[in-house]
């Protein structure tokens, strides 16, 4: 038998539409008692699923990097508990491979036992600078991009007066009249 590390963790797998959650708890000696529930995705949902993993005591919650579907799940659990956030691969490379049924006891079950590595999660305020400079890059790139499109279009409609600056400063002031 495998010695345990955690006294009182938690394996969720994280779906779209909702989430299968085992808790595991008990002497690290012993077998461990097992709780299952499943919850939904909205907010709601998760502020009750935190509400009875603070009420289990969990100390250690684990689940799948499956998408982005973990992100709203990592975000509220962040602050009560630790939260690993597995690679499915390695979690699928254990013997005993998981099925649909028990996805949350088996992941639960490599947690108490110290068999999952947690992927690196930087801190709220990077993730947060991170999607902010995501964001900011994809709007840039379609600001780019219907420049584009609007030069093609005057070049195609032969527009004079429209050349490459007609989206500088300058050109703009030359097409609205403004120029001095």
């Amino acid at each position: 038998m495998i010695c345990a590390a955690i006294e009182r963790c938690a394996g969720i797998d994280v779906g779209k539409k909702f989430l299968s959650v085992c808790v595991l708890t008990g002497a690290l000696e012993g077998e461990a008692r097992q709780q299952k529930r499943r919850y939904g995705t909205t907010v709601a949902d998760l502020t009750k699923l935190r509400e009875w993993l603070q009420g289990e005591a969990v100390t250690h919650v684990v689940m799948e990097s499956t998408g982005s579907y973990w992100k709203p799940v990592f975000n509220v659990l962040e602050d009560v508990v630790k939260v690993y956030v597995a690679n499915p691969q390695e979690v699928k490379a254990r013997k005993g491979h998981k099925t649909d049924d028990k996805d949350g006891w088996w992941l639960a079950h490599l947690l108490r036992h110290a068999m999952i590595h947690p992927s690196f999660i930087p801190p709220r305020a990077i993730r947060e600078l991170r999607d902010f400079t995501r964001r900011r890059k994809r709007l840039l790139g379609a600001a780019t991009a219907a420049r584009a499109r609007a030069r093609a279009a005057t070049r195609r409609a032969a527009i004079p007066g429209c050349g490459a600056r007609w989206w500088s400063v300058p050109g703009r002031r030359r097409s609205s009249g403004t120029a001095s």
